[in-house]
């Protein structure tokens, strides 16, 4: 259990699925156990942590209902007064989620002590959301999957992101940001840190991959004289607000 008190930890499970321990409580976003893939894509590695070990979370955030950002097995070990909060318009059909589903829109805030979860816009081929987590002073930007986009110009007038979690490569049929469209977003959001996302599978055929790489996105910014830094954190590893001087605590 995270102790109260303690600096925001940020662990990389794997793919989009992160672990948020912020004032005594845990954040899951976007749970992704499977260990396969499915028939166009397969895992590059795999889960820092099992179902069980994550299934006390707090708080559980879902951004969409594709494959490598839902995991239903996960959700069916959940009690039922887990707050998960989805977008309101997601099918929820299959899903086993009890009396603690929120479905959120756009701009809702949302209130768990002294944490502050915004819903946001995103733009993907599905129905979904980012969020914005604000807690021990630091706002936390999960973008989930999304294309660049000019609501991300709103999103800075509102926040001052500290940490954006977001993707930053993409396929050749893009379903995400991509190093080039990641540096657009970068040049509005200006947060101090990025941790790379969506790392965690690749097309099985070989014609849909491209070389575009987090480093090969840090790069970009290096040649625009950015001051954002970007952290890549492989499964399992963390990153501590403790230890950051990008953040402003």
């Amino acid at each position: 259990m995270y102790e109260i008190g303690k600096p925001m930890k940020i662990t990389m499970v794997g793919h989009s699925t992160i672990l948020i321990e912020t004032q005594g409580k845990r954040i899951l976003t976007d749970p992704f156990f499977k260990r396969w893939g499915n028939l166009a894509y397969k895992r590059t590695s795999l889960p820092a942590m099992s179902r069980k070990e994550l299934a006390d979370v707090d708080i559980v955030l879902v951004s969409h209902s594709h494959f490598d950002h839902i995991d239903r097995a996960f959700l069916g070990l959940l009690p039922c007064t887990t707050p998960v909060l989805a977008p309101r318009r997601m099918p929820f059909a299959r899903l086993r989620l009890g009396k603690g589903l929120i479905k959120v829109d756009k701009w809702e805030k949302y209130t768990f002590g002294g944490i502050v979860i915004t819903a946001v816009p995103a733009v993907h081929s599905a129905i979904t959301n980012g969020f914005v987590i604000e807690s021990d002073g630091l706002r936390i930007y999960f973008a989930a999957d999304t294309y660049f986009n000019p609501f991300m110009t709103t999103l800075r007038q509102k926040f001052q992101i500290d940490l954006a979690l977001m993707p930053v490569t993409a396929f050749r049929i893009p379903m995400t940001m991509g190093e080039k469209q990641a540096v657009e977003a970068v040049k509005i959001l200006e947060p101090g840190i990025v941790i790379p996302i969506h790392l965690g599978i690749k097309p099985r055929s070989p014609l849909l991959r491209t070389r575009q790489t987090p480093e090969g996105f840090a790069r970009r910014l290096e040649q625009i004289a950015s001051k954002t830094q970007v952290v890549v954190l492989q499964s399992g590893a963390s990153w501590s607000s403790e230890n950051s001087p990008a953040v402003n605590l």
